[in-house]
């Protein structure tokens, strides 16, 4: 993944930022909790002085001495959290809130990069795949049931069991999965389920609309619209989750079919999943795509078919009538 050297300075900043917020939730909060617990300083001053007592009795090798502290600072750490939860605060309520648990906010894990590092460069080079305010609102917590009716919503029960079954396995079985149906049935809105669940277990991942996809391909490959001394397209076969809304709203001609067999080889052959949404049926599908396409997409993915109403119109008119 290739980025500007301004481009991975503007990375480091940012934890460098969150980071200093951190800090300073923590010490506003602590500064609070000892207005409000004036015994909590003092047993927290108190714990700060038996800490340095024992590594000093560490240095010098008296066991018994250090063991004698370590018993009276569990004592003494067990009652700071009595005191805490006591006053009806949660019981982590002083600790740090990072945003990636895995890395603590610094970006890296014994020197390596961490999966929020990497996801940010991705998110640098394909401005497409950050789609996490959309994550906010759709996801597996966000799913509704009373939008769809009778056939309808059996397919979109099936279709969202799938869609948990291939989010639950994500990282430990390779497949793919394409979700089909008409406009608005929930197609867009599984494919996020699933991208949510993988950024939480540290995956990385693209999102692109098909358009936007061999636009994309196509600026760089044709008009040089890229200052990285590498291919960036590369990691479109190597992330670990590229998810491609849309499938077949995209110019139809000869080199976006083309370079959509090489995507899907490419990444068949690294063994990484792939995400679809189209409206097209799979005849469509099949007389849209030359049948080397059309072959991989049958026999590749797990095809989920949604059908019914569009869910976001119904929405709409729901609400207009309020």
């Amino acid at each position: 993944m290739n980025i500007t050297s301004g481009e991975y300075n503007d990375i480091i900043n940012e934890y460098r930022t969150r980071q200093l917020e951190n800090e300073h939730l923590v010490a506003k909060r602590r500064e609070e909790v000892y207005a409000r617990i004036p015994r909590y300083k003092e047993m927290d001053e108190q714990i700060v002085s038996l800490s340095a007592e024992r590594t000093r009795a560490m240095i010098r090798k008296d066991t018994d001495k250090a063991n004698l502290l370590t018993e009276q600072l569990e004592d003494l750490q067990r009652d700071l959290k009595l005191l805490l939860t006591g006053a009806g605060y949660s019981i982590n309520y002083l600790d740090p809130q990072y945003s990636c648990p895995y890395c603590k906010d610094t970006g890296f894990i014994e020197g390596v990069r961490c999966h929020c590092f990497k996801q940010a460069i991705l998110d640098r080079v394909y401005e497409q795949s950050n789609i996490k305010e959309q994550l906010t609102d759709e996801n597996f917590d966000m799913v509704r049931h009373d939008f769809q009716v009778g056939e309808a919503a059996r397919d979109f029960e099936k279709a969202l069991s799938k869609a948990r079954n291939f989010a639950d396995l994500f990282g430990k079985q390779y497949a793919n999965i394409c979700f089909t149906g008409p406009v608005g049935t929930g197609k867009t809105f599984l494919s996020n389920c699933i991208v949510n669940e993988a950024l939480k277990k540290g995956y990385s991942c693209i999102y692109f609309s098909a358009p936007t996809l061999f636009n994309t391909i196509s600026d760089y490959k044709f008009h040089n619209k890229s200052d990285k001394t590498e291919n960036p397209l590369n990691t479109l076969y190597s992330c670990d989750l590229l998810v491609i809304d849309d499938l077949g709203t995209e110019l139809s001609n000869s080199f976006s079919t083309s370079e959509l067999l090489t995507l899907l080889n490419e990444r068949f052959l690294a063994k990484k999943p792939i995400v679809l949404s189209t409206n097209l049926s799979l005849e469509d599908l099949c007389a849209r795509y030359s049948d080397r396409v059309f072959s991989r997409l049958f026999s590749n993915f797990e095809i989920c078919t949604l059908s019914g109403q569009d869910i976001r119109l119904y929405i709409k008119q729901m609400q207009n009538r309020k």
